[in-house]
């Protein structure tokens, strides 16, 4: 049972400092594309990684409590966003260019769904 609580409060912890980090993507994708007219995927690649980043030392140092080999395990985590990245971006360029979505909303809706996939790969790779 301590196992299993133990891994729930991980795991809320990792939504709670991920939502800070989505909190900054999203902010930082709006801004970017809806203010200073960046295209989408320009916009997407820089505010994923200042959430990347935000998320990687919150977690580094309150969740997961590892504070060893800081540059592996941010390469990793860093490797885990890039690729939560990408599938934002196929999503991006599916739904937008190909089927006339909005960014914001196709942007809006990856979001939870990158989140558990990155949350598991973290927990098993970044952070083990």
């Amino acid at each position: 049972m301590c196992a299993f609580r133990s891994g729930s409060r991980s795991f809320l912890l990792y939504i709670a400092i991920g939502t800070s980090g989505v909190a900054a993507d999203l902010a930082t994708f709006v801004l970017l594309f809806n203010v200073f007219g960046l295209h989408a995927q320009v916009a997407n690649a820089l505010s994923t990684t200042l959430g990347i980043t935000n998320n990687f030392l919150l977690n580094s140092y309150f969740n997961f409590n590892k504070r060893d080999r800081k540059l592996a395990r941010f390469a990793r985590f860093y490797g885990v966003g890039v690729f939560g990245m990408l599938l934002t971006t196929v999503a991006l360029q599916v739904f937008v260019t190909n089927l006339g979505f909005g960014p914001n909303l196709v942007k809006t809706v990856t979001i939870p769904i990158v989140a558990v996939v990155q949350y598991l790969l973290n927990k098993k790779w970044s952070f083990a």
